[in-house]
């Protein structure tokens, strides 16, 4: 078996940012969620935001053996035909368009995918499924983000359908998540199906797609969470697609 580390791509974000005497926009990532993909034994990959891979998806795909949709800001509601809610702010219309456009092929070529918080809702859109735009307008309540800017006081478990690939992910049926989010699927994508759900509100929290080996998105943050062997399990299931040459 070959011990080259398989290259996982996840992508980045694209937000207004200050570092020494700089104050830029750049294309950033908190180093969670690269440390959690090196210690599981990946190589992290950034993949920036870039318009040509909206046509040309391969062109980076081909260079992978493992995609990460990655959290960060709201979806724009006019990618899945929506007008935006007061509380849906700083979208960033180019990064969604070209994540919807990666993730739409790596599932296609069985590519194994994780998409996490944002990265959840964007496989849901991709495979044409909608949006809550701001679930305590449903759910009556904030406790998926009851502090903003911190996953400290904002745990809650999850219940994982018994033999999915969330249960599998995450090596047990009740999972304790790091949660931090204000919207959630709503009409799911075609495709998918819904296996997990918040233990506060029976939001759905997990979603995967039939068939394919490893298409799996949570609404909450494994990265932020030591103790969590979703990204491991990623990570192993793109060592057995890198090593399976993986699937056109």
């Amino acid at each position: 078996m070959s011990q080259t580390r398989p290259a996982i791509g996840i992508c980045t974000a694209l937000e207004r940012a200050q570092w020494g005497a700089w104050d830029r926009r750049a294309a950033l990532l908190p180093y969670e969620n690269i440390d959690e993909i090196q210690r599981a034994g990946g190589l992290a990959l950034m993949i920036p935001p870039d318009p040509l891979l909206i046509e040309d998806p391969d062109a980076v795909l081909d260079k992978l053996d493992g995609l990460v949709l990655a959290g960060g800001c709201d979806v724009d509601p006019s990618m899945y035909g929506a007008e935006a809610h007061p509380l849906t702010r700083g979208t960033v219309p180019e990064r969604d368009e070209v994540e919807l456009a990666l993730v739409r092929r790596a599932v296609e070529r069985e590519m194994p995918v994780l998409a996490i918080c944002r990265g959840m809702q964007v496989l849901n859109v991709a495979l044409g499924g909608t949006l809550h735009q701001h679930i305590p307008d449903d759910v009556g309540h904030e406790e998926h983000r009851r502090n903003l800017g911190t996953f400290d006081g904002n745990d809650h478990d999850v219940v994982l359908a018994a033999g999915s690939l969330a249960a599998l992910a995450a090596g047990e049926e009740r999972h304790a998540t790091k949660s931090h989010h204000h919207q959630s699927v709503a009409t799911i994508g075609d495709g998918l199906t819904v296996t997990g759900h918040s233990t506060l509100d029976e939001l759905p929290e997990a979603i995967e797609v039939v068939g394919k080996p490893f298409v799996l998105g949570v609404q909450w943050h494994p990265e932020a969470d030591e103790t969590s062997r979703v990204i491991s399990s990623l990570v192993e299931q793109a060592r057995r697609y890198r090593n399976g040459n993986g699937s056109a």
